[in-house]
């Protein structure tokens, strides 16, 4: 899952390393509208609904938090 989830970050922001141990937030690698973006496509591709309790930026900061919520809320 962790390639998947690296693939659509790349996806969605081709111009940054979303390998590299940053908080994206913090970094300024996501914004709020990548974050509506990222959960549409995690959604669609990896068939898991995201609760919108989940959607706050600290559970899509790195891809292990993103991989935590992807879990977190499989049906």
């Amino acid at each position: 899952m962790k390639d998947q989830v690296i693939r659509i970050l790349s996806e969605l922001r081709p111009e940054f390393d979303f390998t590299e141990d940053v908080d994206f937030i913090e970094a300024g690698m996501l914004d709020s509208f990548d974050l509506v973006s990222l959960v549409d496509t995690i959604e669609q591709e990896l068939g898991v609904a995201i609760s919108g309790m989940d959607i706050v930026p600290e559970n899509f900061n790195s891809v292990d938090a993103i991989i935590s919520t992807i879990e977190r809320n499989r049906k």
